[in-house]
């Protein structure tokens, strides 16, 4: 049920999503620094040996995070090639799946270049958008790759629940992330389009005599 719910603003993020990259595409500057990170990753990806240990690090790190958000305590922690697990006190759907749609080295890079920045004004918004295309893709590429694989994390939540909390998520990340990213569009319109197409969503599920 709760999955369903989800699925008007799921598809209201995507409206809301595909149109935000519409109207942020004059942002050069920002999409070929991206787009650059993001192409050095992929040849990374495609043509070395995957990183795991540092996917799953990143992975069982982001599943501390969430639960510390939550208010829960980390009692364990282990993290190799081969997979990992963290033991915390407190647990729900976000904190399980948030590694799915949390890009955790993303937002590392973004404090490291703001502590940068702090200590060297200089520094250039290249370096810092070549980098999170370089992260982002990591994100995607592998979890991508290790959703292949069946995950405990998402049989124990369900197939249809995770799934919509995963691409909502991930999509969600992107309202958040381009319009401060790319300046071409502010954040209030970016979120209340979302809004507005998930209404129309609903109007079109909902018959006129149930409202």
């Amino acid at each position: 049920m709760v999955a369903l719910t989800l699925l008007p603003p799921l598809i209201g993020a995507v409206w809301a999503v595909w149109d935000l990259l519409w109207r942020s595409r004059w942002a050069v500057d920002f999409w070929i620094a991206f787009g650059g990170g993001s192409a050095t990753w992929l040849l990374f990806f495609t043509f070395l040996p995957k990183p795991l240990w540092l996917y799953v690090t990143g992975h069982e790190l982001t599943h501390a995070l969430w639960a510390l958000l939550f208010g829960g305590r980390i009692k364990s922690f282990r993290a190799t090639s081969k997979g990992g697990e963290v033991v915390v006190t407190r647990s729900n759907v976000l904190i399980v799946l948030a590694p799915y749609f949390f890009p955790f080295y993303s937002i590392l890079w973004l404090v490291i270049w703001a502590l940068l920045h702090w200590t060297f004004p200089q520094l250039h918004r290249v370096s810092l958008h070549f980098g999170l295309g370089v992260t982002y893709a990591f994100h995607v590429t592998l979890t991508a790759h290790i959703l292949k694989i069946r995950q405990s994390d998402v049989t124990s939540q369900g197939y249809l629940l995770s799934g919509v909390v995963i691409l909502l998520g991930n999509l969600i990340v992107l309202l958040l992330a381009l319009p401060t990213l790319t300046g071409t569009v502010h954040l209030t319109d970016a979120l209340w389009h979302w809004a507005d197409q998930t209404g129309r969503v609903l109007e079109w599920v909902i018959p006129r005599r149930w409202r």
